[in-house]
């Protein structure tokens, strides 16, 4: 019993990093996959399938153009995305460079 309580106590903070990385790490649209793309906080399987969908005619210029070429994507909901690490050419919403 003390083995399985020592394993779970080591293995925790690995667990918890692991967990917040994933909510800082920035996901570059241009080059994600469907999974990178899944993971981002606010995109589900309908939502990802249409940025592939739009990105398989061209890379996005910047956030304008992602909100004008998917559609489901206004403001707020790139807000949101963009507080999620989704990344257009390295740049955030406001325009700021990942970090």
């Amino acid at each position: 019993m003390r083995g399985v309580v020592a394993l779970t106590l080591r293995a925790f903070p690995l667990w918890l990093a692991s967990g917040c990385l994933s909510c800082c790490l920035a996901t570059e649209i241009n080059q994600a996959t469907e999974a990178e793309l899944d993971s981002v906080k606010g995109l589900g399987p309908a939502s990802t399938a249409r940025i592939l969908e739009a990105r398989a005619q061209g890379l996005f210029k910047d956030w304008a153009d992602l909100m004008r070429r998917v559609k489901g994507i206004k403001p707020a909901q790139a807000a949101k995305l963009s507080e999620g690490g989704l990344r257009v050419n390295g740049k955030n919403l406001a325009g700021e460079d990942a970090p």
